[in-house]
């Protein structure tokens, strides 16, 4: 998990490094840092949320897989599933919150020039 949340930050820097520009046409057209700072905390948690969905997904199959041979049920309990989902949202919103926060805090002037 720890792997995650760092990959998915490099990631947020990455994407917020592309688009400076963009961010910089942004703010110069008025954007505020909040609304900023809420676009790329919500792409990094959607990012998360993906994954976490993925990884339901094939255990799901490794479910279905081993409850065949097994001489007990195997299956994902709804109490796992929601704190799956909130650990999802958890790592989203901290691996998203420092690239968030860089892209909120561009002068607009040098992100449009960059």
């Amino acid at each position: 998990m720890i792997v995650g949340l760092f990959g998915i930050a490099n990631i947020m820097f990455v994407t917020v490094k592309e688009r400076t520009s963009v961010i910089g046409l942004k703010k110069a057209i008025g954007a505020k840092k909040s609304s900023i700072l809420f676009e790329f905390l919500m792409e990094a948690t959607i990012l998360c949320l993906m994954g976490g969905a993925v990884g339901l997904f094939f255990v799901y199959i490794l479910t279905l897989i081993l409850s065949g041979p097994l001489n007990f049920p195997v299956y994902i309990s709804m109490p796992m599933l929601f704190v799956t989902i909130i650990v999802c949202l958890f790592v989203g919103i901290l691996a998203g919150i420092f690239p968030a926060s860089r892209a909120a805090k561009m002068d607009p002037v040098v992100a449009i020039r960059s």
